[in-house]
């Protein structure tokens, strides 16, 4: 396929949809009827357009087409916590068409909890491994835990489309039966299966990207009967990013909220509800109009087995804990535990804090090869139920626990509710056993305001700890995290 030249760099002809409205302000070079006209709002956002095209110009040449995008009604967004939207009569291009369509409530109100096939196979992906998985969901006591998402990264399709139906085609050698058929065997096990896709015109990985093939490709992943998307942020075109403020100074209207928009409206009108995980690296604002595009979004880079890692990711997602509840996860990415070198008590940190922050929990290694104690961390009753809780969506938030305690980053103490009561979470974030402790009185929540005694319940035990009054103490390893369950003695 040939490209058109413009100071963007090289634009391929075939124009997606919802790319071909023109921004404000922008510079327009109009070419003969049968050409292209190119258009520059700057040296970085250009893109070039048939010229033949019909829409209405001021300048009275051949004009620039403008794209239709999915017809869906317009919602307001389902948090307070989101800013207030420029109004679609006032904005320009393409953030003036582009759908608004909320994510299905029929799915994701509390955060994924599934495996995900990257982290322990990368690109030498398999129906055998991902069916594997599935039924050491059943074997290992984790579709018992709760967990019920079998995710398939990348690289599980051919790198070229059906050049008559344009759909993207499962790679025989590692799915020879489609990927229809690991769905119908993955839910015979009562499970779900999930997928990957991108939100530019390549995967990571160098695979068919979704960017104008969003209805196309969300109507085939439903027809497969699959129940989750992973949509990656690579191979994005310049035209298609961001290289100032959006519109309104709302970052819903950015043309990187606008690919995802563009996929979420593409989900919300199938027939099946499909979870919406945006990962978008921590990109564009994204805690600010997530839930209003998907289910859950990423917070940063991806993850490694690593200390760095858990307190580097944990320092950027408590800046945006308040944009978490129901269908709305700040996603810290996939588990670690089971891989690299980290110790036991730092993968009992990486699970529990996944758990208190209600990121999605996405298991990412073999998992034949977890020890017994690695299943006990990851099917601990009590910590999921905390993620899980059906009656309270938010998480639990950072808190000083005593006035002479000195601040840490990340924070290492925190407090939140579920249905079970007022919960405190303590991270030993030394290189050595500490001991550390709260005043009851500093926990926000706690029943009479801190007075009086309280029943102090380990989680990770399952069994009471014995009564206290005005404080609590106990001595952590390094890197590892206490958490417990406070009531009224």
């Amino acid at each position: 396929m040939a490209s058109v030249a413009v100071l963007g760099g090289l634009v391929p002809p075939r124009v997606n949809p919802g790319t071909a409205a023109i921004l404000s302000e922008a510079l327009i070079v109009f070419m003969n009827k049968d050409s292209w006209a190119c258009i520059e709002q700057n040296s970085y956002y250009s893109q070039c357009l048939p010229a033949s095209s019909s829409a209405s110009s001021t300048a009275g040449s051949s004009p620039i087409i403008s794209m239709p995008t999915t017809s869906v009604p317009t919602t307001s967004a389902p948090t307070s916590q989101l800013p207030t939207s420029t109004s679609s009569a006032s904005l320009t291009g393409i953030a003036a068409s582009a759908p608004t369509t909320p994510p299905s409530k029929l799915t994701g109100k509390t955060p994924a909890l599934g495996w995900n096939s990257w982290n322990a196979y990368g690109c030498e992906i398999s129906e055998e491994k991902v069916i594997a998985a599935a039924n050491q969901f059943i074997s290992l006591g984790l579709k018992d835990a709760g967990y019920e998402f079998v995710n398939i990264d990348d690289c599980w399709s051919l790198q070229a489309r059906n050049s008559t139906t344009q759909q993207i085609i499962p790679d025989s050698s590692k799915f020879p039966n489609g990927i229809s058929s690991v769905a119908s065997q993955v839910h015979a096990l009562g499970l779900k299966l999930g997928i990957y896709g991108d939100a530019g015109t390549e995967t990571c990985s160098g695979f068919p990207g979704s960017l104008g093939y969003e209805n196309l490709d969300a109507s085939t992943f439903a027809d497969w009967g699959v129940d989750y998307l992973k949509y990656d942020n690579c191979n994005v075109p310049g035209n298609w990013s961001d290289s100032g403020t959006p519109q309104g100074n709302d970052w819903y209207n950015s043309n990187s909220a606008i690919r995802y928009r563009q996929m979420g409206a593409a989900l919300a009108v199938q027939s099946n509800p499909m979870q919406f995980n945006l990962c978008i690296w921590g990109n564009a604002n994204v805690w600010q109009w997530g839930a209003r595009v998907g289910h859950s979004w990423r917070m940063g880079s991806d993850s490694s087995a690593s200390w760095s890692y858990i307190t580097s990711i944990l320092t950027q997602n408590v800046q945006y804990l308040s944009y978490i509840d129901f269908w709305a996860h700040n996603d810290m990415d996939m588990m670690e535990i089971g891989n690299g070198d980290l110790t036991i008590e730092e993968q009992r940190t990486h699970f529990a804090a996944w758990c208190f922050l209600k990121s999605p929990i996405l298991l990412g290694t073999d998992l034949s090869l977890l020890s017994t104690e690695q299943i006990a961390i990851i099917t601990n009753t009590e910590l999921l139920a905390f993620h899980q809780d059906d009656t309270i969506g938010t998480p639990a938030m950072p808190f000083t626990p005593a006035p002479s305690t000195p601040t840490a980053s990340p924070p290492e103490f925190y407090a939140g509710p579920s249905s079970a009561g007022t919960h405190v979470f303590v991270i030993n974030t030394s290189g050595s056993s500490a001991a550390m402790s709260f005043d009851f009185v500093n926990v926000p929540g706690l029943a009479n305001g801190g007075a009086g005694s309280f029943v102090v319940h380990d989680m990770w035990a399952g069994e009471d700890v014995g009564t206290f009054s005005e404080s609590y103490s106990t001595t952590l390893s390094s890197h590892d995290t206490a958490a417990f369950l406070l009531t009224l003695a």
